[in-house]
């Protein structure tokens, strides 16, 4: 009964709990609001590093070039290193941005690194080759900026659901609804705990090569910023859109890299778990993340194992375990009809639940066994039209 109740708590509190206390939190925190009254937008480069994008590539630089900015405070970085399609043969057709392209592909991380020595801006913005941020988005990151305490600033991702009966689109759709409002959370309270690569911008002074093997860059990135002392700020107005993965197979390989860059991320911030220094950051980058990537997958199946053993000792503990069947076949059954490709909306949570935290164990075992690349191998989208 220890490792049923302790695996339970755990669970709830990583799934559940958590957003219930951070929203108790702010209902007793004073927010301060900082005055827009004779702000300076800060000069910035938005840089993109594109690998074999050719499908993408012109409609990012046609929104990059329609985003609003002051044009005498905005320069324009694209990066290619190692593409073999033509996509920087398009790229270069545009005198607006400066390209870079070296014909050794080393990963996205190596190639922005490559590249930041010649960032004279204040502000560095990096977002990937296939999403479409909203005209507004650079001068709402710009805004996040004027409060000296914000070292970085993450947008918001959305999934565009092209088709909305695809499992792996609408699970994905599902959660990054619910991460991101618990990131607007975070940013009210304390940090965002992690920015995506979508959307991500920092002070070019806080801007660090993140080491060769590290598979999350823009995590590392983010939380970097924290363990410096300063807060990564929440900017919903400033928003990626991107399409979903194209199938669960696609979806799976994105999120077994993640899962292992995460639990890769846990163990080298080390500084952050210091609660006597950074406190609340502390308290949210344990449960919001770590949490996620370590115990939480762990326990769902310590749950589901000492649930059977003492499903026959009491009424309440057999309807938790006739419950955890029921929710594991709908994810068994959410699974087969994906894979047929029948609409079965009713599926999909329960599915997306099981898959993202079966994704954990796999991307830890290729973490361990050392076959996950830092090089990014990109997933296949669903096609915008």
């Amino acid at each position: 009964m220890i490792i049923f109740w302790t695996s339970f708590s755990i669970i709830f509190f990583t799934y559940i709990g958590y957003a219930i206390i951070i929203r108790i939190f702010l209902i007793f925190k004073k927010e301060k609001h900082v005055e827009e009254e004779d702000f300076e937008l800060p000069t910035l480069t938005f840089i993109v590093a594109c690998y074999n994008e050719i499908e993408y590539i012109e409609d990012k630089i046609k929104n990059t070039l329609s985003l609003k900015y002051d044009e005498d405070k905005i320069n324009y970085f694209f990066v290619t290193d190692g593409t073999t399609d033509n996509s920087a043969e398009v790229i270069s057709k545009y005198s607006q941005i400066e390209h870079f392209h070296k014909n050794l592909r080393q990963g996205k991380s190596a190639a922005i690194n490559r590249i930041i020595p010649f960032v004279k801006s204040e502000i560095v913005v990096l977002s990937d080759a296939n999403t479409i941020l909203n005209e507004e988005a650079l001068l709402m990151i710009a805004k996040c900026f004027q409060d000296p305490k914000v070292g970085a600033v993450a947008g918001e991702k959305k999934i565009i659901e092209r088709n909305k009966d695809n499992a792996a689109g609408a699970g994905e759709g599902l959660y990054w609804k619910y991460e991101s409002k618990l990131k607007e959370w975070d940013s009210r309270l304390c940090t965002v705990v992690g920015a995506a690569g979508e959307l991500f911008a920092i002070k070019t002074s806080l801007y660090e090569n993140p080491p060769e093997d590290i598979i999350i860059e823009d995590f590392y990135l983010s939380m970097r910023v924290v363990e410096r002392g300063y807060k990564v700020a929440y900017q919903p107005k400033a928003c990626a859109q991107e399409t979903a993965s194209e199938s669960i197979a696609e979806e799976l390989k994105r999120k077994e890299r993640i899962s292992a860059g995460g639990i890769q991320a846990i163990f080298r911030l080390r500084k952050i778990y210091n609660i006597f220094k950074y406190g609340m950051a502390t308290f949210q980058f344990i449960v919001h993340r770590a949490f996620r990537w370590s115990l939480a997958p762990i326990c769902l199946v310590l749950l589901f194992v000492s649930n059977f053993f003492i499903a026959s000792t009491n009424t309440f503990y057999f309807v938790v375990w006739v419950l955890q069947i029921v929710f594991y076949l709908l994810s068994f059954i959410g699974l087969l009809l994906s894979r047929k490709e029948i609409k079965a909306k009713l599926f999909f949570i329960p599915f997306y639940f099981s898959f993202m935290n079966f994704s954990v164990f796999i991307g830890l075992v290729k973490l361990i066994s050392g076959k996950q690349s830092a090089v990014w191998a990109k997933s296949k989208r669903s096609k915008n039209n």
